[in-house]
């Protein structure tokens, strides 16, 4: 009898783990849905509106011409990692959460004495996005999360590095539905680059209003 009852609870738990199994797969399921489904969005829009009206505006012939977006990198800074471990560890779970992704620490390459930094130490960390990430991201970044920024204006058309290529800067990372307000420590800002095939900043400037990016008039 005490065999056969240890037998049945081991198939309950069995059963049981099974299942938590099968929700975790349709969870991971729904995600990935979700990821292709706003990259599709975003992706077709391009295509189907952007690319025929930028070969316009910048003259192209050819659509293998019109500047594409190559990368999106996403930065977070934490000079109080320095002092505190558990900082990184919530910067990293923040920017795994808002992006999906999970980042790498980035790390001092060279000693600074003024600063108590030695070289190697994390300093903060980073995800870097292609793919349909990357359009899934900026879809959700535009759609959702800079209209969640007080008194929200538009972004700045100036800050272009003479390359084609745009940097965000965010003073808070609660605009991001992701993360929960009343769990974090403290309120952090992020970078987040735009890195494109654009020749120059005219190109750039005009490749991200096509993609929805709202700047300032």
């Amino acid at each position: 009898m005490a065999d056969e009852k240890k037998a049945e609870q081991k198939e309950k738990k069995s059963k049981k783990r099974g299942k938590e199994e099968a929700k975790k797969v349709g969870f991971a399921a729904n995600i990935e849905e979700g990821l292709k489904a706003r990259s599709a969005r975003l992706k077709d829009r391009f295509r189907a509106e952007g690319v025929p009206a930028l070969m316009k505006e910048l003259g192209l012939k050819n659509p293998m011409e019109v500047p594409r977006l190559e990368k999106i990198v996403v930065n977070m800074g934490l000079g109080e990692a320095l002092a505190n471990n558990k900082i990184l560890e919530s910067a990293v779970d923040q920017l795994a959460a808002i992006t999906g992704q999970k980042p790498v620490v980035t790390r001092a390459r060279k000693s600074i004495a003024n600063f108590k930094l030695r070289q190697g130490q994390a300093i903060g960390a980073a995800v870097t996005l292609r793919g349909d990430r990357m359009f899934e991201f900026m879809d959700r970044l535009i759609t959702v999360a800079l209209p969640r920024v007080r008194d929200f204006k538009g972004v700045s058309p100036k800050a272009f590095d003479g390359k084609g290529n745009y940097t965000l800067g965010v003073r808070e990372q609660i605009i991001f539905p992701e993360i929960n307000y009343d769990q974090i420590e403290k309120v952090k800002g992020l970078n987040i680059s735009f890195v494109t095939t654009a020749p120059n900043d005219e190109q750039g400037l005009a490749l991200m209003r096509h993609f929805g990016m709202p700047f300032r008039q």
